[in-house]
């Protein structure tokens, strides 16, 4: 699952990290023993991998963490006045598998030195096959042929095996045997997503909604990639029609909330997160994260700090959590100022 997400919200967190880390530079000037790093996050495509990434600088090849900051909308991440040496980075953070880079070197004669780090789709995280057999039935599932069927699983167990070619074939078997069949389309969609085929990909999720509007599955394969688009308007119009079909569904409502605070659609997002949190079953924690960001939005600092809590309640520990008590500490710092001065 990769995309420009949540733009505004990273965005804001990096220039929080830029603004510190200029803050504790000299007044005079950058010093001569420093200098800046500069890191895209893309996937194999080249496309950048957007934001919710979180970049680790580490000290040499250790696993001594010297900073950390958050990718923006476009994947990428900067490093102001870091002292000369051997440095190299750790990405990691929802929809990717965490990736570490190679070792390189800070040379304050270099100025800003730019890095690239290419990292893959979580195996949970992208668009998802749905099997011949799955509850999650099509209305075009309704006289589809037992061998039609058929070749939907040999091309889903293909698919499983990296065997794009062969899973290609049983698809466009399936789909000949079927020619309005939503779930051949679905899938097919999902393999040229993994083949890195975005206008094929765009293609045959649109082909699988046509026959089907209703069809959760491919709504939310639609949904991921409009996110991965920044088509914001277009991926939340996706996913609130998949969560009509599918409402206890925590992944979609995590990715409606998303949208709707990238369409900048505050209260949308803080309900679906809201309803990600009572559903009674296991949710992403980074529900509450979006929700405090668009709490923040709208001025209202408490409810943000309430919901940063539910996250540390729901996630204590690692990377993520560190960076939310930092955000706390803000927000309790700032409200004491403003009682200071208020006295």
């Amino acid at each position: 699952m990769r995309h420009a997400w949540l733009a505004p919200l990273f965005a804001s967190l990096l220039a929080v990290n830029l603004q510190a880390q200029i803050r504790g530079r000299s007044g005079v000037g950058i010093p001569s023993n420093v200098g800046n790093v500069h890191v895209r996050v893309v996937f194999a495509n080249d496309r950048g991998a957007g934001p919710y990434l979180l970049v680790r600088l580490m000290e040499g090849s250790s696993d001594g963490v010297v900073r950390t900051s958050y990718t923006n909308d476009v994947g990428q991440a900067e490093f102001i006045g870091v002292p000369v040496g051997n440095y190299h980075v750790e990405i990691s953070g929802p929809g990717i598998q965490t990736t570490t880079s190679d070792t390189f070197e800070v040379d304050e004669r270099k100025g800003t030195q730019a890095k690239y780090v290419t990292v893959r789709p979580a195996d949970d995280a992208g668009p998802k096959p749905v099997s011949a057999n799955s509850r999650m039935v099509s209305t075009t599932d309704l006289n589809v042929p037992q061998k039609a069927r058929k070749e939907l699983d040999k091309a889903n167990e293909e698919m499983a095996m990296q065997n794009w070619k062969k899973s290609l074939e049983h698809l466009n078997q399936a789909i000949q045997l079927a020619p309005q069949w939503a779930t051949a389309y679905n899938n097919l969609g999902v393999l040229y997503a993994k083949m890195n085929d975005v206008p094929h990909e765009e293609e045959a999720l649109k082909k699988a909604i046509k026959f089907d509007d209703h069809f959760a599955p491919a709504l939310l394969n639609y949904g991921k990639l409009c996110l991965r688009q920044k088509n914001f308007p277009q991926a939340e119009d996706s996913l609130q029609k998949a969560i009509n079909v599918d409402p206890g569904n925590a992944e979609i409502l995590l990715l409606l909330a998303d949208a709707a605070y990238m369409d900048r659609h505050f209260d949308v997002a803080i309900s679906n997160a809201d309803r990600a949190h009572e559903g009674g079953q296991e949710h992403p924690s980074f529900v509450h994260y979006i929700a405090a960001r668009a709490y923040q939005q709208k001025g209202q600092q408490a409810q943000a700090l309430s919901e940063f809590q539910l996250f540390l309640q729901e996630e204590p520990k690692g990377p993520r959590a560190d960076h939310v008590r930092s955000d706390i500490a803000r927000i309790q710092e700032a409200s004491r100022q403003a009682e200071d001065s208020s006295q």
